[in-house]
């Protein structure tokens, strides 16, 4: 039996005591710091980028040298190097779309310490909702236990954990494990074949006619609350002098709207795991637009010389696409799909919305909001306008740029085009 490995990652919300926040938080500062010192080691440097020996032997020198360094330990020093020197490679690869390395703001950034290795993480479990875990410097530390993790527990799952990584979100920090499993090979699924639409009105349309939406990601009350809360925050912002830092109680209501925020991400990625769970056990072959979403969301707001229009309409717009997060839709299908022997399929994105499946006429006074009414004479369609776009990105899956999945059924994806019903 062909066997496959599969490395994925597990997020835990760790039960922190403060003198172990206050050891994580200063590890994380440390690591940013630790970033920005080998930016600046590497590019200040004339004619060359510092080699990998020539900034492991700064990171020595400086860890003997200035006290506050060794609060971070030294693997995840080292890990630091390897993600700098990873970003360059990134940079590098004309195929990769990452952007140059950059210093990392304090503000900004995302407090982040890796765990390289999982060896000494001697993960145990105490009872159905809590595991422990040993973490650098913080000791035994508490997490929330909702899977079994692979070969951490007696009788649970083969495999192993090859090391973890410690994030901070606005509402505490997270472990993630990094997991490594060997599984059978999936068999390659040539169909049921789907076209899916990525909408805001609707969040996902199906060509079968039948569509996956969702609530509001915030109660009412909570979206109040957040209303109040940025209303607060902007009369704060009014009474501070231009160029002081931000106070206190201004920063404690930064925290209070990130929180919320955060509750209502959490909320959206476990809608996209279930629907795109219940999807890639449903169809072998999913086909998507290859849309370019940051060109999408780019502001309207023009120059002084030549200022947009529709601005506001398309701050709207760009709040309501970001909210979707319709990258990490696709992102979580593709390897649901591979491990199961299916493939996502992207097809160009131009005309789907404003072409009849039909009979293939194309105009764009056609679409009207979420109604699709084909202006041809001689056909004459009427129905949704998601299903229909839906039907058409399904009917170009012949026209791939690009698949992600078993290689035999993207061959026969393109070789074999579905037709329309």
């Amino acid at each position: 039996m062909e066997v496959a490995r599969q490395a994925r990652a597990h997020v835990a919300r760790l039960d922190l005591t403060a003198a172990q926040v206050a050891v994580l938080d200063g590890q994380a500062h440390t690591a940013r710091a630790l970033w920005n010192l080998l930016h600046e080691y590497c590019t200040f440097r004339q004619g060359r980028l510092a080699t990998v020996k020539d900034c492991d032997t700064a990171i020595r020198q400086a860890r003997r040298e200035i006290d506050w360094m060794g609060r971070l330990p030294a693997q995840a020093a080292q890990a630091v190097l390897k993600t700098y020197r990873q970003a360059w490679a990134n940079y590098f690869n004309p195929a990769h779309p990452a952007g140059r390395p950059g210093f990392k703001s304090r503000a900004r950034s995302r407090p982040a310490v890796d765990v390289p290795q999982g060896r000494d993480l001697n993960i145990a479990r105490l009872n159905r909702r809590w595991g422990a875990v040993n973490l650098p410097k913080a000791g035994r530390v508490r997490f929330r236990w909702t899977k079994d993790l692979p070969g951490a527990t007696r009788g649970g799952p083969a495999g192993r954990i090859t090391g973890a990584r410690l994030v901070k979100e606005a509402d505490g920090w997270y472990i993630v494990f990094r997991t490594e499993r060997q599984v059978p090979a999936p068999a390659a699924r040539p169909g049921p074949v789907v076209g899916i639409d990525r909408g805001v009105t609707v969040a996902l349309a199906l060509s079968d006619g039948t569509t996956r939406a969702h609530g509001d990601w915030l109660t009412g009350g909570e979206k109040e609350h957040l209303r109040r809360l940025e209303k607060k925050s902007a009369r704060q912002r009014r009474a501070r002098a231009p160029g002081r830092p931000a106070s206190t109680r201004l920063a404690r209501t930064y925290d209070r709207i990130a929180r919320l925020r955060a509750t209502a991400k959490r909320r959206a990625v476990n809608w996209q795991h279930q629907t795109t769970t219940e999807l890639a056990r449903t169809f072998g072959v999913v086909v998507v637009e290859d849309l370019r979403i940051t060109t999408m969301v780019r502001s309207a707001t023009g120059t002084i010389e030549r200022p947009g229009r529709n601005v506001r309409q398309k701050a709207g717009l760009n709040r309501a696409i970001t909210g979707q997060a319709w990258g990490r839709t696709v992102t979580l299908l593709e390897y649901k799909t591979r491990d199961r022997g299916g493939l996502v399929v992207k097809v160009p994105a131009p005309g789907t919305s404003q072409t009849c499946h039909q009979c293939g006429h194309r105009h764009p006074a056609a679409r009207n909001g979420i109604r699709y009414a084909c202006v041809n004479p001689a056909c004459g369609w009427t129905g949704h306008a998601d299903t229909n776009a839906a039907i058409n990105i399904r009917n170009a899956a012949g026209t791939a740029v690009s698949g992600r999945g078993d290689l035999g059924a993207a061959r026969s994806a393109k070789r074999q085009p579905p037709r329309a019903a």
